[in-house]
């Protein structure tokens, strides 16, 4: 009896060893079939790209230093007037702070109200949170430059169009990493809030919001960082700020190139000091969690 026991036990490890093995084949084979079909369409991408552009990749290989050469070279001789042109273009770079942290803080608001109405548990309308998690993805599915795009054909320049895409995209990213948080919040406090007869409102700000604010908030402080760069890249399109003038700087050529090495020492600071900043914030946060 012991030793049919035994072979039985041993017939069932055998199975469950060569269905994991058969797991990991299957694993592997799709996984080198998405690495084949990863490089075919990288290189296919490549050289449509270098067919289409106006000199070859290879051949122009060896210049890809020159125009930042030229521009070190310009803003070196020139070095004396750095101060000033760096005080010149400061207004610039305040609006470009300015875009990048009013549409953080709008960006978050909806970002919040698109992850408690998409969440399962929470959401107040739960036969429609497909529907506010598909919001959610096209919101950050389309790249800021593109609504820029179409919002400074409707507005016109500024930075209200830039503001306006910052704010969508980031709403669609925090409505996404806010949801995850809040899917493993703690539902008791919301279940004895309900049953005090307190509003959904009520339930979201006292029973979820406590639970989820450091996260939220490192999360928000994440993205603006991501906006700055952001705000200053939709400037190259018209939609104000540091990066409006970059563009005006780097398009006039010779001449003006001191200008475009003072504004960015300005953009590569302003980056690297709200870096250290928000990333500081976010890890006391973090600590004060865990403790």
């Amino acid at each position: 009896m012991t030793d049919k026991t035994m072979g039985m036990t041993l017939s069932g490890i055998d199975a469950i060893q060569s269905s994991y093995l058969a797991q990991v084949q299957r694993r592997r084979l799709y996984g080198g079939l998405a690495l084949l079909i990863f490089v075919v369409l990288m290189v296919s991408g490549f050289n449509i790209a270098d067919d289409r552009n106006a000199g070859g990749f290879w051949e122009g290989l060896h210049q890809i230093g020159d125009y930042p050469a030229d521009v070190l070279s310009e803003a070196w001789e020139k070095r004396a007037d750095m101060p000033a042109l760096i005080l010149r273009y400061f207004p610039a770079l305040v609006e470009t702070i300015n875009i990048a942290a009013v549409s953080t803080l709008i960006g978050a608001i909806g970002g919040l109200f698109l992850s408690l109405l998409g969440t399962r548990g929470l959401a107040k309308w739960p036969r429609l949170i497909p529907v506010f998690r598909r919001i959610s993805d096209i919101m950050r599915a389309v790249p800021e430059i593109v609504i820029a795009l179409v919002l400074i054909f409707v507005l016109g320049g500024g930075p209200v169009p830039a503001m306006i895409a910052i704010a969508i995209h980031t709403a669609g990213a925090l409505g996404k990493m806010f949801s995850e948080v809040a899917e493993n919040t703690d539902l008791k406090p919301v279940e004895g809030l309900a049953s005090t007869g307190a509003t959904w409102l009520q339930r979201m700000l006292l029973g979820v919001l406590p639970q989820v604010a450091p996260n939220y908030i490192s999360y928000a402080l994440l993205r603006f960082e991501i906006n700055i760069r952001a705000s200053a890249i939709l400037g190259f399109v018209g939609a104000g700020g540091l990066g409006y003038e970059l563009r005006n700087a780097m398009a006039w050529g010779p001449g003006r190139f001191d200008e475009a090495g003072a504004i960015f020492i300005l953009l590569f600071g302003t980056i690297v000091f709200f870096d250290q900043l928000s990333s500081r914030y976010r890890n006391r946060l973090i600590e004060g969690q865990n403790q």
